[in-house]
This record gives structure tokens, C-alpha cells and sequence, in this order.
């Protein structure tokens, strides 16, 4: 199968190779899916478990990426749920290879079904929907009428956090620079403050802020979560802290029951992904090294 893989840690995706690999074997409670569409998040290069197993052993050449929408080919010994031919989508294990290639051998529990959703659209969603879901749900708690400070909300990961607490009876401001404000707004946003030219503290108290940004934004943000409120970060451990109130920093994890309720509101219409570039598998190296900046989900559509 074709495949893309890396090596070089140093070399970022100037050092990703398209490349021949045997097609993977499905392990007990795993399926193989034919990779219809494949997510991929910038920094994934910079995340260890790319480069070492959990024993911090290499593991090079690596398949990256871990987003991925297709169709079960095979199943493992003792997998459940799942049958051959069925379209799935989701997130597979950071410390395995990865969805930038033409198969990916992936544990059943980390797919949901993907029914009446295009491959690409379902390849968009499990990080952005997943983060989103998380940080605001079982993080944040978040609840009907609170508001929600949503940095990068014109971004993949920051829309989906505008909209699903919009849709939970919240009142959102997003974040970003000056040419996201529509964007953000597009995406449910109240209102948007530039956070280049306008004052972020003027916004007031907020009950929870979702923090996709870090540095001097997330020590700023902090000051602005009233009591009993949540700062959420996923930009790595809360640098400030809110005075009276929670300071969360996670990582996503797979979870079939929240991609099924995600894709639901897509379906429904309730929810819109944010796809940016869309490229071929034998175009990847030269898409992810354009030196343009390319706002939204980047999505590989490895199988035609």
C-alpha cells in the first residue's frame, strides 16, 4: 500500500516520504479500514508518540496522522460491533501507525458508523468534534446560559467549540485575529474580539474559556473566569491559574458514543465542519510544506 512515512524528527514535514509499506494485519479488538479520507493536525510532528512507542523505544519509519474516515476491510480476532464493508470514522492510537495511507489497522472501540456523511467531512471531525466535546462537557461542564470565551473560534478546533456551546444554550465569544471575525461569527460566535488590536479583559467575566492559544493569551484569560468557573487548556499545563476557580489541561481521547453524537449534529445540520486544504496522498509532502497560511482542517483524501 502507499504510505506516508517519517524519520526525522529535526526535518519536520519537509521530511515526509511517500513510500511502499505491507498492508497492516488486524490485532485482536482491531478492524483494517480502507482510508477513504485522513485528518491531520500541524503539530503532530512535535508529539513524541509520532517518534517512540510507550516504552520510549523508536519506532521510525512512522505513518502519521489519526483522523480517518473509510470502510472496514477486516476484523481481528474477537472484535465486536463493527462488520466488514461498514463506513466508519475516528480517532486511532497516538503510539500506532497512523490514517496517511491506503489501510490503517485500528482498535473497533475508537471507530463509530459513519452513515450518510461524506468521507471527507467525517475525516474533519474526530479531533475538532472530540476536543470540543470534551473540554466543554466533561471539562468545563459547561451548562445553558453560561458564556464561553472560545480562542481561534475561526479555527478547526475553536469553531467546533463555538458551535456545539452555542447549541448547548451558551453565549459565545470567540477569538482571533482581525480577518477570522466573520468567520467566527459565520460559525455562531455573539460577538469577536481581535486580539491584536482590541482589549480581551473588556469582555468581562466569562465562566469558562477554552484556550487553544497558551502564552500571554492563556495568563490573561485566566484573570477573566469568574468563581466557580473552568479555564480548559490544550496547549499543555495552565501556566496561571483562575483565582477562584478550575484550571484543566487534557488530551483528547477516542470515544465512540461522543463521535456518534457528533456526527448526529452534523447530519442534522446542527453542526458544520471547518475544512481548509484537501489533498491527495501523492500530493501531501507539497501540501503541508506551502508556505501559505491555509486556515480550517487540513484532509487527505487518500482513496479517490
Amino acid at each position: 500500500m502507499k504510505a506516508i512515512v517519517v524519520t526525522d524528527q529535526a526535518a519536520g514535514t519537509a521530511g515526509m516520504k511517500l513510500v511502499e509499506r505491507p498492508e497492516p494485519q488486524p490485532s485482536i479488538n482491531d478492524v483494517v479500514v480502507q482510508v477513504y479520507a485522513s485528518g491531520f493536525v500541524n503539530t503532530e510532528l512535535g508529539w513524541p508518540s509520532t517518534w517512540t512507542d510507550r516504552l520510549d523505544r523508536d519506532r521510525t519509519p512512522s505513518i502519521p496522522g489519526h483522523e480517518l474516515a473509510g470502510v472496514v476491510t477486516a476484523l481481528g480476532y474477537g472484535t465486536t460491533g463493527l462488520s466488514v464493508g461498514q463506513r466508519v470514522f475516528g480517532l486511532t492510537d497516538w503510539y500506532r501507525d497512523g490514517t496517511l495511507a491506503e489501510y490503517a489497522a485500528v482498535e473497533a472501540r475508537n471507530l463509530a458508523p459513519l452513515p450518510g456523511v461524506d468521507f471527507t467531512v467525517g475525516a474533519s471531525l474526530p479531533i475538532s468534534g472530540l476536543t470540543a466535546w470534551q473540554g466543554l462537557f466533561e471539562h468545563g461542564r459547561l451548562r445553558a446560559g453560561q458564556s464561553v470565551i472560545a480562542h481561534g473560534a475561526a479555527g478547526a478546533v475553536g469553531s467546533m467549540v463555538t458551535q456545539l456551546a452555542r447549541l448547548a444554550g451558551a453565549y459565545v465569544i470567540g477569538t482571533g485575529r482581525a480577518a477570522d471575525r466573520q468567520k467566527a461569527l459565520d460559525f455562531g460566535a455573539n460577538e469577536f474580539v481581535d486580539l491584536d488590536k482590541e482589549v480581551l479583559k473588556d469582555v468581562g467575566g466569562v465562566d469558562l474559556v477554552f484556550d487553544l492559544i497558551g502564552g500571554d493569551i492563556g495568563k490573561r484569560s485566566a484573570r477573566l473566569v469568574r468563581a466557580g468557573g473552568t479555564l480548559v487548556s490544550i496547549v499543555g499545563p495552565v501556566e496561571a491559574r483562575p483565582a477562584d476557580g478550575l484550571a484543566v489541561d487534557f488530551v483528547v481521547e477516542s470515544d465512540r458514543a461522543q463521535l456518534s453524537e457528533i456526527i448526529q449534529r452534523v447530519r442534522d445540520g446542527r453542526l458544520r465542519t471547518n475544512i481548509g486544504t484537501v489533498s491527495a496522498l501523492d500530493d501531501v509532502v507539497a501540501a503541508f510544506n506551502s508556505t501559505e497560511r491555509r486556515p480550517g482542517k487540513t484532509i487527505i483524501r487518500v482513496h479517490p
